[in-house]
């Protein structure tokens, strides 16, 4: 059993929506003067939300991916946010957005150093390479995640689509260094 509770905050939640119809991005920044749209340099034009604090990308073809959400639930009200204002706003929009979770980033702390030598050679499908970067890439197979591990003991896990996936992968990971006598405790 590990000696310590991993402490995990979900940093960020990436998902994508389409309403199924094309856009007039145009009409957006008139009706609403606070996006960005900047074709010429790039095609979306960004909405912002104060509540919840994301930034949803929007594309002509009625695609929009939505960045800055600190939950799946957060990311989907977001979206369904956007597609409201744009509703009271006089755009016109048929469908509801089909809305799916691509990635969760989150940050964790296992309350312990880690020894990322042993550990490199020790976890299988792991990259250690310290002059390159000072954190161990570890890719799970189950969840399919990758996870940063950091001699301070913090994580950084992502890739996950569900929340429930950055729990899995964080305990599994726990038990495996716990397991392995890859931690190191100051007692």
């Amino acid at each position: 059993m590990p000696q310590t509770k991993p402490i995990v905050s979900v940093e960020n939640v990436v998902a994508s929506a389409s309403i199924e119809q094309k856009i007039d991005l145009n009409e957006i920044t008139e009706k609403f003067p606070d996006t960005e749209y900047h074709p010429e340099q790039f095609p979306g034009l960004v909405f912002r939300l104060n509540t919840p604090r994301t930034a949803t990308l929007i594309f002509r073809t009625g695609k929009m991916v939505c960045t800055g959400a600190k939950s799946e639930e957060m990311a989907i009200k977001a979206v369904n946010t956007v597609v409201q204002k744009l509703r009271k706003g006089k755009i016109k929009i048929k469908n509801d957005a089909v809305i799916t979770v691509q990635n969760i980033v989150a940050a964790i702390n296992l309350g312990g150093k880690i020894h990322l030598e042993k550990a490199a050679r020790t976890l299988p499908r792991s990259m250690y390479e310290p002059e390159q970067f000072p954190g161990l890439i570890h890719r799970m197979l189950d969840p399919k995640t990758v996870i940063l591990l950091f001699a301070s003991g913090k994580l950084v896990c992502t890739g996950a689509k569900k929340e429930s996936d950055v729990y899995r992968s964080v305990h599994n990971l726990h038990s495996l260094l716990e397991e392995k006598n890859l931690m190191i405790y100051d007692q």
